[in-house]
């Protein structure tokens, strides 16, 4: 068996963010166990997700010509 090996691109991000807000995303990680760029990441990753699970249930309803329930 051949191992395979994927080449994932990345790209950085830098952000500013007021103090507050990083100490809250911080507190936030830290309950997880996680760093806060990992956390970030998370998050943008699930609501990303979130996203595109609500407009493919949207466009099954309209599909079907089921009424949007929101």
């Amino acid at each position: 068996m051949t191992p395979t090996t994927s080449h994932v691109q990345t790209k950085v991000l830098s952000l500013r963010v007021e103090s507050e807000l990083f100490d809250r995303l911080g507190e936030h990680a830290a309950k997880r166990g996680m760093t806060i760029q990992d956390y970030v990441l998370s998050r943008l990753v699930r609501d990303d997700f979130d996203e595109r699970f609500r407009t493919a249930v949207e466009e099954t309803q309209r599909f079907y010509g089921e009424p949007d329930h929101n």
